[in-house]
C-alpha cells in the first residue's frame, strides 16, 4: 500500500497525520448561505474546509471576501481552510474578473491570515502561477496546484508528467483530478497516482470524477491520495460522497487492511 504524505499548516501536521484528510466544500451563493452550511459542515467535523469562492456572489468586492473569509475562520473550529477560485476551464462558475484581480483577491486574503492552503490552477500564465507561488511563500500558506479535466482521462504517464510539473513550477500539494469514460479510466488514475509517489515528495491529491469516479474517492488514499473531498451540505464537483459514507467506508476498509 501507498503511503500518503501528511499535509501541514504551519509546522503542524493536518489533523495529526491522519490519512486520508476528508475536505468538505462551502459553495453558498451569499454570505448568509456560507455561513449556514459552514455550521452544518463543522458539526460533521472534517479535516478540511474549501471555500470555493467562485461560488460566491460577492466575489468582485475584494473587502467582502476577505471579511467573509474571517467570518469563515472564526466559525471553522480550527479546521484548516483552503481558498479556492476555480475557473471557467477547469470546471468552475463564471465570476467576470481578470486573471489579475483574481491574484489581488487572493494577495489580500492570504495577508488577512483567514486561510491556510491556496488552491491555483497549474494552466494558468507561468508569470500568474509565480505570483501564487510568491504569495504563498509570503504568507506562510500552503500552494495546491491543481489541474481538472472534465472530458477526459489522460494517460497515465500525462498525468504523471503534470503533478512532477506541479512540483517543479513551486508548488507544496499537487492535486489532479480527471473524468472516466469506464473503470478502465478509474485504474488509469490510481496508478498514476501510485507512480507519482515514486516521481516526487509532494502530497498528492487525486480523483476520478462522476459515478465511477467516486469510487477514486472511497479508497484512491490505498494508492497515495492524501486527500478525498466529500460532501458537507452540497457538492462542488462530480461523484462526492456525502461525509458519513465516506466515513463508514474508509473505517472498514483501514480495519480489513490491518487485519482486524
Amino acid at each position: 500500500m501507498a503511503m500518503t504524505r501528511s499535509l501541514e499548516v504551519k509546522g503542524q501536521l493536518v489533523a495529526g497525520g491522519k490519512e486520508p484528510l476528508i475536505c468538505a466544500p462551502l459553495v453558498g451563493r451569499d454570505e448568509a448561505a456560507v455561513l449556514r452550511e459552514l455550521e452544518v459542515i463543522v458539526a460533521k467535523r472534517p479535516d478540511l474546509l474549501e471555500w470555493r469562492v467562485d461560488f460566491y456572489s460577492g466575489i468582485s468586492d475584494v473587502n467582502r471576501v476577505v471579511e467573509l473569509a474571517k467570518k469563515i475562520r472564526r466559525s471553522s473550529a480550527g479546521i484548516p481552510v483552503i481558498f479556492t477560485r476555480r475557473s471557467t476551464r477547469e470546471g468552475g462558475e463564471p465570476i467576470g474578473l481578470s486573471e489579475d484581480e483574481v491574484l489581488s483577491m487572493y494577495r489580500e486574503v492570504a495577508r488577512s491570515g483567514a486561510v491556510d492552503f491556496l488552491d491555483y490552477e497549474l494552466s494558468s500564465e507561468p508569470e500568474h502561477f509565480e505570483q501564487a507561488v510568491a504569495l504563498a511563500r509570503e504568507t506562510g500558506t500552503k500552494l495546491i496546484a491543481s489541474f481538472h479535466d472534465f472530458e477526459k482521462t489522460p494517460p497515465a504517464d500525462r498525468i504523471v508528467a503534470k503533478l512532477i510539473a506541479m512540483e517543479k513550477a513551486g508548488a507544496d500539494i499537487a492535486k489532479i483530478a480527471v473524468m472516466p469514460q469506464g473503470l478502465e479510466d478509474v485504474l488509469t488514475l490510481l496508478l498514476a497516482t501510485l507512480e507519482a509517489q515514486k516521481k516526487i515528495r509532494l502530497p498528492v491529491i487525486s480523483m476520478s470524477m462522476g459515478a465511477y469516479g467516486s469510487l477514486s474517492r472511497l479508497f484512491g488514499w490505498v494508492f497515495g491520495s492524501s486527500v478525498s473531498f466529500a460532501v458537507g451540505q452540497q457538492a462542488s464537483a462530480p461523484g462526492q460522497v456525502p461525509i458519513e459514507d465516506l466515513r463508514t467506508v474508509l473505517e472498514v476498509l483501514q480495519r480489513s487492511l490491518k487485519g482486524e
